[in-house]
């Protein structure tokens, strides 16, 4: 169960340990945003693409041949990004983890399915849960602090050791399942999914980077998005109707309703979780001007009440029911969205955010172990492997899509609202400077790769009498412009949320499974 939980940890601390470093990789990577956000995007991109097949995998093979094998694969990327010297190289490097984390996901929770029966799986699912929702949010705290400390590199480097040892514990104490039939596979299906995902992230991330034009030659986004929506339909259609083959989303999984609710809140809670991580964290460092650590130490408190609510809602689920804890904590994360948009300005107190995300923890902690429990109560033991793929591809398109749309959302306010604060602060100017002030700041702020969020850009040849007051306009020009973007990007995690809370609606266990 250790090794099952160390894997599980590194996979979910990687989805989020990189947005603290964002800030110093724009610096030492030469990079722009949109690149460093695709560093985090690749990772959960090519660890959610995978996931449907790589379930299959472990019904095929065993889950533990294809753990072992993620492992490895996971530990040599974690090395490769550590050493990248380019941001390409590093988005290379995080798309080989994500290929190595896609392997070992599905297996953790299928190794708890056929470890432990139905009636005796409440209290390793809740750990299993736990562990997702502590690890997600250590992951900036941790961040901050190797940022800090050792470099944005430790960050990577720092799973090596865990890898090491949640690798020679797996080969040496997990049992080798082998299955008990041969599996087909679904080439086709693979591909329409694959293809599908990728189009669609490309286009909803990179939307504003290419202005929602050309991409190449007479192929613009819109496009894109489009090609995008059309496969995944096939995709959707080639499951439900072709039986030539076993398909990668076995109808039967679906026959049980709580199941569909389950997957549909676990993609609403992935979204929340990653597009809430990323306006935050570029917030309180860009223009609240705190450190990596600092930033990082801001949201242990959240961390820290993620890991009690975790653990208190293991034990109480199947008494006050899953669907009651689940509503609870989507309902008191959302509330605590609300309250930190509220409180973001470019003036704020850091300390005044404490008690949001503290809140914001709570909410997280009472969601995954009863969602998690409530979805595989009813998990036959066959489909073991095609269940934890399809439970874990939800929340990581839900995490995928949160991160595109929030990366999106983000850079159009940027876009907004930065020119509409060079204009009001404009009037501070000299005359002769305010029209290339505007100029430069709304060319800047409309292009991402030109944009470089230590350094707004001011007019050249200043005269020194004006250049610290020109300085101080950029500077305030672009926290509050910045601000207003933050504040909007972090409206879309709470309309999810609140679908989340539609969908969890559905989630009913039956009484016979509430047990511990």
């Amino acid at each position: 169960m250790w090794a099952l939980c160390a894997c599980f940890f590194m996979i979910m601390l990687d989805s989020t340990i990189v947005t603290v470093a964002i800030p110093t990789m724009l610096t030492d990577l030469d990079a722009n945003l949109n690149e460093v956000v695709w560093v985090n995007s690749v990772y959960l991109l090519a660890n959610t693409v995978p996931l449907l097949i790589t379930g299959r995998l472990g019904d095929r093979f065993g889950p533990k041949t294809v753990l072992v094998a993620g492992l490895v694969a996971f530990t040599a990327a974690s090395t490769w990004s550590g050493l990248a010297q380019t941001a390409g190289e590093l988005i290379a490097a995080r798309t080989l983890q994500g290929l190595g984390a896609a392997l070992m996901t599905p297996q953790t929770l299928s190794f708890i399915t056929r470890l432990f029966p139905p009636e005796k799986r409440g209290l390793p699912i809740s750990i299993w849960g736990s562990v997702a929702g502590v690890a997600t949010l250590a992951g900036p705290v941790l961040g901050g602090l190797l940022v800090e400390n050792v470099g944005w590199q430790w960050i990577f480097l720092v799973n090596i050791p865990i890898g090491v040892v949640s690798l020679v514990i797996a080969v040496a104490a997990l049992p080798n399942w082998q299955p008990r039939r041969a599996l087909r596979f679904d080439p086709v299906g693979t591909a329409l999914c694959a293809l599908g995902l990728l189009a669609l992230v490309f286009g909803v991330q990179n939307g504003q980077h290419y202005h929602w034009g050309p991409v190449f030659g007479s192929l613009t986004i819109v496009h894109v998005l489009i090609v995008g929506v059309l496969l995944l339909a096939v995709f959707v259609y080639r499951q439900v109707t072709v039986r030539a083959r076993e398909p990668l989303v076995p109808n039967e999984l679906f026959r049980d309703s709580t199941f569909t609710y389950a997957n549909l809140a676990h993609a609403a809670m992935g979204f929340a979780m990653t597009g809430m991580f990323l306006p935050l964290v570029l917030y309180v460092q860009t223009v609240l001007g705190l450190s990596a650590l600092a930033s990082s130490l801001l949201a242990l408190p959240m961390a820290v009440t993620a890991a009690i609510a975790s653990t208190v809602s293991g034990t109480l689920w199947h008494r006050l029911g899953a669907r009651t804890l689940i509503i609870a904590g989507f309902a008191t994360l959302a509330a605590a969205v609300g309250v930190l948009v509220y409180q973001a300005a470019p003036d704020t107190d850091p300390a005044t955010l404490v008690p949001g995300l503290a809140v914001a923890g709570l909410g997280i902690g009472f969601v995954f172990s009863p969602l998690t429990t409530a979805a595989t109560a009813g998990m036959p033991p066959d489909l073991a492997g095609a269940a934890s793929g399809v439970y874990n591809t939800a929340r990581q398109v839900g995490g995928v899509l949160g991160s595109a749309a929030t990366g999106l959302v983000l850079q159009l306010g940027v876009a907004f609202a930065v020119p509409d604060a060079a204009r009001a602060y404009a009037e501070r100017l000299p005359v002769r400077y305010r029209e290339e002030f505007v100029q430069r700041v709304t060319e800047a702020a409309n292009t991402p790769s030109q944009f470089d969020t230590t350094s707004p850009p001011v007019p050249s040849g200043l005269d020194p009498n004006v250049a610290g007051l020109v300085r101080r306009i950029v500077t305030e020009v672009f926290h509050n412009g910045f601000t207003v973007a933050a504040k909007a990007s972090l409206m879309l995690p709470i309309a999810v949320l609140i679908l989340g809370i539609v969908a969890a609606t559905g989630i009913r266990v039956r009484t016979r499974d509430r047990v511990s």
